[in-house]
Protein backbone atom coordinates (compact mmCIF):
# COMPACT_ATOMS: atom_id res chain seq x y z
CA UNK A 1 0.00 0.00 0.00
CA UNK A 2 0.82 3.80 -0.58
CA UNK A 3 0.80 6.50 1.64
CA UNK A 4 1.62 8.94 -0.83
CA UNK A 5 -1.02 10.74 -3.34
CA UNK A 6 -0.80 10.09 -6.85
CA UNK A 7 -0.54 13.24 -8.73
CA UNK A 8 -1.90 12.75 -12.10
CA UNK A 9 -0.96 14.56 -15.55
CA UNK A 10 -4.22 15.38 -17.52
CA UNK A 11 -4.78 15.16 -21.05
CA UNK A 12 -5.85 17.95 -22.80
CA UNK A 13 -8.59 17.89 -26.09
CA UNK A 14 -8.98 20.89 -28.52
CA UNK A 15 -12.56 21.54 -28.97
CA UNK A 16 -14.52 24.16 -31.30
CA UNK A 17 -16.38 25.78 -28.68
CA UNK A 18 -12.95 25.69 -26.35
CA UNK A 19 -10.95 28.78 -25.10
CA UNK A 20 -7.61 29.55 -23.19
CA UNK A 21 -9.06 29.48 -19.67
CA UNK A 22 -7.39 26.28 -18.66
CA UNK A 23 -4.33 27.96 -18.39
CA UNK A 24 -5.16 29.46 -15.78
CA UNK A 25 -4.43 26.87 -13.55
CA UNK A 26 -0.79 26.59 -14.59
CA UNK A 27 -1.36 24.35 -17.56
CA UNK A 28 0.53 24.45 -20.93
CA UNK A 29 -2.34 24.10 -23.22
CA UNK A 30 -2.31 22.90 -26.39
CA UNK A 31 -3.97 25.65 -27.89
CA UNK A 32 -6.85 28.46 -27.50
CA UNK A 33 -9.81 26.49 -28.59
CA UNK A 34 -8.22 23.88 -25.85
CA UNK A 35 -12.20 22.73 -24.21
CA UNK A 36 -11.03 19.85 -22.72
CA UNK A 37 -8.82 19.02 -19.62
CA UNK A 38 -9.04 15.17 -18.72
CA UNK A 39 -7.40 15.21 -15.34
CA UNK A 40 -8.82 11.16 -14.00
CA UNK A 41 -9.07 9.36 -17.72
CA UNK A 42 -8.52 5.59 -18.22
CA UNK A 43 -10.29 5.33 -21.50
CA UNK A 44 -9.26 4.41 -25.03
CA UNK A 45 -9.77 8.73 -26.19
CA UNK A 46 -7.96 9.91 -23.52
CA UNK A 47 -5.09 8.32 -20.49
CA UNK A 48 -3.88 10.42 -17.41
CA UNK A 49 -0.50 9.46 -16.34
CA UNK A 50 1.32 9.24 -12.66
CA UNK A 51 3.67 12.14 -12.07
CA UNK A 52 5.36 11.08 -8.76
CA UNK A 53 6.43 8.00 -6.40
CA UNK A 54 6.91 4.49 -7.46
CA UNK A 55 3.91 3.98 -9.73
CA UNK A 56 5.23 7.94 -12.01
CA UNK A 57 4.74 6.67 -15.55
CA UNK A 58 1.74 4.63 -15.46
CA UNK A 59 -1.22 5.27 -17.10
CA UNK A 60 -4.73 5.49 -14.72
CA UNK A 61 -6.14 2.04 -17.19
CA UNK A 62 -2.51 0.53 -15.74
CA UNK A 63 -3.20 0.98 -12.39
CA UNK A 64 -6.34 -0.38 -12.69
CA UNK A 65 -5.90 -3.69 -14.62
CA UNK A 66 -2.30 -4.58 -12.87
CA UNK A 67 -2.84 -3.13 -9.08
CA UNK A 68 -6.24 -3.39 -8.33
CA UNK A 69 -5.34 -3.33 -4.66
CA UNK A 70 -4.67 0.48 -4.95
CA UNK A 71 -8.54 0.41 -5.71
CA UNK A 72 -9.27 -2.21 -2.91
CA UNK A 73 -10.25 -4.90 -5.50
CA UNK A 74 -13.14 -3.19 -6.70
CA UNK A 75 -14.61 -5.14 -9.53
CA UNK A 76 -15.41 -4.30 -13.30
CA UNK A 77 -14.02 -4.25 -16.61
CA UNK A 78 -12.63 -0.54 -16.33
CA UNK A 79 -11.96 2.14 -14.03
CA UNK A 80 -15.57 3.83 -13.10
CA UNK A 81 -15.45 7.69 -13.63
CA UNK A 82 -13.85 10.37 -15.47
CA UNK A 83 -13.15 13.57 -13.99
CA UNK A 84 -12.73 16.77 -16.51
CA UNK A 85 -12.02 20.61 -16.44
CA UNK A 86 -14.22 22.19 -19.22
CA UNK A 87 -13.69 25.68 -20.47
CA UNK A 88 -16.60 26.58 -22.37
CA UNK A 89 -15.60 29.74 -24.87
CA UNK A 90 -18.74 29.25 -27.19
CA UNK A 91 -22.06 27.44 -26.81
CA UNK A 92 -21.71 23.66 -26.63
CA UNK A 93 -23.94 21.28 -28.64
CA UNK A 94 -27.81 20.12 -27.11
CA UNK A 95 -26.65 16.96 -26.06
CA UNK A 96 -27.80 13.87 -24.44
CA UNK A 97 -25.74 10.35 -23.40
CA UNK A 98 -27.65 7.09 -22.74
CA UNK A 99 -27.96 4.67 -20.07
CA UNK A 100 -25.59 1.33 -19.92
CA UNK A 101 -28.22 -0.77 -21.01
CA UNK A 102 -28.68 0.95 -24.32
CA UNK A 103 -24.59 1.97 -24.93
CA UNK A 104 -23.50 -1.56 -24.27
CA UNK A 105 -25.94 -2.73 -26.87
CA UNK A 106 -25.56 0.37 -29.24
CA UNK A 107 -21.58 1.60 -28.66
CA UNK A 108 -19.54 -1.89 -28.13
CA UNK A 109 -19.45 -2.39 -24.81
CA UNK A 110 -19.55 1.21 -24.40
CA UNK A 111 -20.73 2.47 -20.42
CA UNK A 112 -23.70 4.50 -20.42
CA UNK A 113 -23.19 8.67 -19.21
CA UNK A 114 -24.56 9.76 -16.14
CA UNK A 115 -22.84 13.34 -15.13
CA UNK A 116 -22.43 15.90 -12.66
CA UNK A 117 -21.37 19.76 -13.10
CA UNK A 118 -19.58 21.57 -10.66
CA UNK A 119 -19.25 26.08 -12.13
CA UNK A 120 -16.25 26.81 -11.22
CA UNK A 121 -16.70 30.26 -12.88
CA UNK A 122 -18.70 32.01 -15.37
CA UNK A 123 -19.89 35.16 -17.16
CA UNK A 124 -22.47 37.35 -16.00
CA UNK A 125 -25.93 36.14 -16.73
CA UNK A 126 -24.35 32.61 -17.84
CA UNK A 127 -26.46 29.79 -19.07
CA UNK A 128 -26.98 26.42 -19.45
CA UNK A 129 -29.25 24.04 -20.92
CA UNK A 130 -31.00 22.05 -18.31
CA UNK A 131 -33.67 19.46 -19.08
CA UNK A 132 -36.97 20.29 -22.10
CA UNK A 133 -40.24 21.39 -21.88
CA UNK A 134 -41.95 18.37 -23.88
CA UNK A 135 -44.78 16.64 -21.75
CA UNK A 136 -45.02 13.63 -24.63
CA UNK A 137 -42.71 11.91 -26.60
CA UNK A 138 -45.15 12.87 -29.76
CA UNK A 139 -44.67 16.51 -28.96
CA UNK A 140 -41.15 16.13 -28.46
CA UNK A 141 -40.85 14.99 -32.02
CA UNK A 142 -43.28 18.01 -33.39
CA UNK A 143 -40.95 20.53 -31.69
CA UNK A 144 -37.61 19.15 -33.07
CA UNK A 145 -39.06 18.81 -36.41
CA UNK A 146 -40.35 22.29 -36.16
CA UNK A 147 -37.27 23.66 -35.06
CA UNK A 148 -38.80 24.95 -31.57
CA UNK A 149 -35.92 25.03 -29.95
CA UNK A 150 -36.39 27.84 -27.99
CA UNK A 151 -39.53 26.44 -26.76
CA UNK A 152 -38.18 23.00 -26.43
CA UNK A 153 -34.80 23.56 -24.31
CA UNK A 154 -34.65 25.27 -20.67
CA UNK A 155 -32.12 27.64 -19.77
CA UNK A 156 -31.05 28.38 -16.46
CA UNK A 157 -28.84 30.85 -15.53
CA UNK A 158 -25.74 29.82 -13.28
CA UNK A 159 -23.31 31.13 -10.96
CA UNK A 160 -19.91 30.26 -9.57
CA UNK A 161 -20.89 27.32 -6.84
CA UNK A 162 -23.44 26.40 -8.76
CA UNK A 163 -23.67 22.44 -8.96
CA UNK A 164 -26.00 20.19 -11.82
CA UNK A 165 -26.60 16.42 -11.63
CA UNK A 166 -27.21 15.48 -15.15
CA UNK A 167 -28.39 11.90 -15.73
CA UNK A 168 -28.32 10.04 -18.64
CA UNK A 169 -31.27 10.56 -20.79
CA UNK A 170 -31.07 14.43 -19.84
CA UNK A 171 -30.94 16.74 -22.74
CA UNK A 172 -27.86 19.21 -21.72
CA UNK A 173 -26.18 22.01 -23.01
CA UNK A 174 -22.92 24.25 -20.97
CA UNK A 175 -23.47 27.41 -22.24
CA UNK A 176 -20.68 30.12 -23.21
CA UNK A 177 -18.36 31.56 -20.55
CA UNK A 178 -18.66 28.73 -18.06
CA UNK A 179 -15.56 27.04 -16.51
CA UNK A 180 -16.89 23.23 -15.18
CA UNK A 181 -15.44 20.87 -13.43
CA UNK A 182 -17.28 17.65 -14.60
CA UNK A 183 -17.44 14.06 -13.19
CA UNK A 184 -18.96 11.30 -14.76
CA UNK A 185 -19.18 7.73 -15.72
CA UNK A 186 -15.94 6.48 -17.46
CA UNK A 187 -17.45 7.35 -21.11
CA UNK A 188 -16.71 9.30 -23.99
CA UNK A 189 -20.59 8.65 -25.61
CA UNK A 190 -22.77 11.80 -26.77
CA UNK A 191 -25.14 12.32 -28.77
CA UNK A 192 -25.78 15.63 -30.53
CA UNK A 193 -29.73 16.78 -30.29
CA UNK A 194 -28.83 20.12 -32.02
CA UNK A 195 -25.55 22.67 -32.26
CA UNK A 196 -27.08 25.80 -34.37
CA UNK A 197 -26.29 24.98 -37.12
CA UNK A 198 -22.70 25.55 -36.73
CA UNK A 199 -20.43 24.98 -39.18
CA UNK A 200 -16.64 23.63 -38.66
CA UNK A 201 -13.39 24.43 -39.55
CA UNK A 202 -13.87 22.55 -42.97
CA UNK A 203 -17.08 24.59 -43.07
CA UNK A 204 -19.09 20.91 -42.73
CA UNK A 205 -21.96 21.16 -40.29
CA UNK A 206 -20.99 18.71 -37.43
CA UNK A 207 -22.92 15.45 -37.26
CA UNK A 208 -26.36 15.05 -35.59
CA UNK A 209 -27.54 12.10 -33.84
CA UNK A 210 -31.56 12.44 -33.89
CA UNK A 211 -32.66 8.80 -34.20
CA UNK A 212 -30.48 7.84 -30.96
CA UNK A 213 -31.58 10.82 -28.98
CA UNK A 214 -35.07 10.23 -29.34
CA UNK A 215 -34.41 6.91 -28.17
CA UNK A 216 -32.66 7.93 -24.78
CA UNK A 217 -34.36 11.04 -24.25
CA UNK A 218 -36.29 10.79 -21.15
CA UNK A 219 -40.08 12.22 -21.23
CA UNK A 220 -40.97 14.62 -19.41
CA UNK A 221 -37.57 15.70 -18.57
CA UNK A 222 -35.85 14.38 -15.32
CA UNK A 223 -36.12 16.89 -12.65
CA UNK A 224 -33.22 17.78 -10.35
CA UNK A 225 -33.22 16.01 -7.17
CA UNK A 226 -30.19 15.49 -4.49
CA UNK A 227 -30.10 16.73 -1.34
CA UNK A 228 -27.40 18.51 -0.67
CA UNK A 229 -25.31 17.88 2.85
CA UNK A 230 -22.58 19.68 5.03
CA UNK A 231 -20.30 18.11 7.83
CA UNK A 232 -17.81 20.22 9.78
CA UNK A 233 -14.44 18.69 10.67
CA UNK A 234 -11.99 20.72 11.85
CA UNK A 235 -10.91 23.33 9.60
CA UNK A 236 -12.55 21.75 6.89
CA UNK A 237 -16.37 22.10 5.35
CA UNK A 238 -17.72 19.35 3.34
CA UNK A 239 -20.19 20.19 1.20
CA UNK A 240 -21.50 16.61 -0.25
CA UNK A 241 -23.61 17.32 -3.68
CA UNK A 242 -24.82 13.96 -4.78
CA UNK A 243 -24.84 10.36 -4.01
CA UNK A 244 -26.09 7.82 -6.81
CA UNK A 245 -24.90 4.94 -8.01
CA UNK A 246 -22.37 5.89 -10.05
CA UNK A 247 -20.54 8.42 -7.74
CA UNK A 248 -20.35 10.43 -4.74
CA UNK A 249 -19.25 14.07 -5.20
CA UNK A 250 -18.05 16.27 -2.78
CA UNK A 251 -16.46 20.03 -2.25
CA UNK A 252 -13.69 20.78 0.89
CA UNK A 253 -13.29 24.22 1.56
CA UNK A 254 -10.14 23.98 3.50
CA UNK A 255 -9.33 27.01 5.52
CA UNK A 256 -6.38 26.11 8.19
CA UNK A 257 -6.03 22.39 9.69
CA UNK A 258 -7.73 19.09 9.24
CA UNK A 259 -7.27 15.38 9.82
CA UNK A 260 -9.20 12.96 7.81
CA UNK A 261 -9.33 9.50 7.27
CA UNK A 262 -9.19 8.03 3.42
CA UNK A 263 -11.99 4.57 4.05
CA UNK A 264 -12.76 4.60 0.25
CA UNK A 265 -11.66 2.34 -2.45
CA UNK A 266 -10.27 5.40 -3.48
CA UNK A 267 -10.67 9.24 -3.88
CA UNK A 268 -10.12 11.78 -6.81
CA UNK A 269 -9.20 15.23 -5.58
CA UNK A 270 -9.15 17.89 -8.05
CA UNK A 271 -7.46 21.17 -6.60
CA UNK A 272 -10.07 24.29 -8.21
CA UNK A 273 -8.36 26.94 -6.05
CA UNK A 274 -5.83 27.79 -3.48
CA UNK A 275 -2.77 25.92 -1.92
CA UNK A 276 -1.56 23.85 1.06
CA UNK A 277 -0.57 20.52 1.77
CA UNK A 278 -0.97 16.76 2.77
CA UNK A 279 0.99 14.96 5.21
CA UNK A 280 0.33 11.00 5.18
CA UNK A 281 2.50 8.95 7.30
CA UNK A 282 6.44 10.34 6.72
CA UNK A 283 5.10 12.16 3.12
CA UNK A 284 4.65 15.82 2.94
CA UNK A 285 3.19 16.51 -0.31
CA UNK A 286 2.35 20.33 -1.67
CA UNK A 287 -0.71 20.85 -3.80
CA UNK A 288 -1.96 23.99 -5.98
CA UNK A 289 -4.90 25.14 -7.90
CA UNK A 290 -4.78 22.54 -11.22
CA UNK A 291 -3.44 19.29 -9.22
CA UNK A 292 -5.26 16.44 -9.41
CA UNK A 293 -4.79 13.30 -6.55
CA UNK A 294 -5.68 10.08 -6.22
CA UNK A 295 -5.70 8.38 -2.91
CA UNK A 296 -5.75 5.14 -3.22
CA UNK A 297 -7.14 2.20 -0.48
CA UNK A 298 -5.56 2.11 2.56
CA UNK A 299 -4.56 5.66 2.48
CA UNK A 300 -5.63 5.94 6.02
CA UNK A 301 -5.24 9.07 8.08
CA UNK A 302 -3.94 12.08 6.68
CA UNK A 303 -3.98 15.51 7.46
CA UNK A 304 -4.49 19.13 5.87
CA UNK A 305 -3.05 22.51 5.88
CA UNK A 306 -3.98 25.59 3.44
CA UNK A 307 -6.04 27.61 2.18
CA UNK A 308 -8.17 25.53 -0.63
CA UNK A 309 -11.17 24.30 -2.60
CA UNK A 310 -11.31 20.75 -4.09
CA UNK A 311 -13.86 18.74 -6.02
CA UNK A 312 -14.02 15.16 -4.68
CA UNK A 313 -15.28 11.94 -6.11
CA UNK A 314 -15.94 8.47 -5.33
CA UNK A 315 -18.03 5.51 -5.20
Amino acid sequence: MTTEPLFFKPVFKERIWGGAALADFGYHIPSERTGECWAFAAHKNGQSVVQNGMYKGFTLCELWEHHRYLFGQLEGDRFPLLTKILDADQDLSVQVHPNDEFANIHENGELGKTECWYIIDCEKDAEIIYGHNAKTKEELISMIELGEWEELLRRVKVKPGDFFYVPSGTVHAIGKGILVLETQQNSDTTYRLYDYERKNAEGNMRELHLEKSLEVIEVPSISDRHTIQYEQTDDLLTTTFVECAYFTVEKWRLTGAATLKQQKPFLLVSVIEGEGRMISGVNINTFKKGDHMLLPYGFGVFKLEGRAECIVSHL
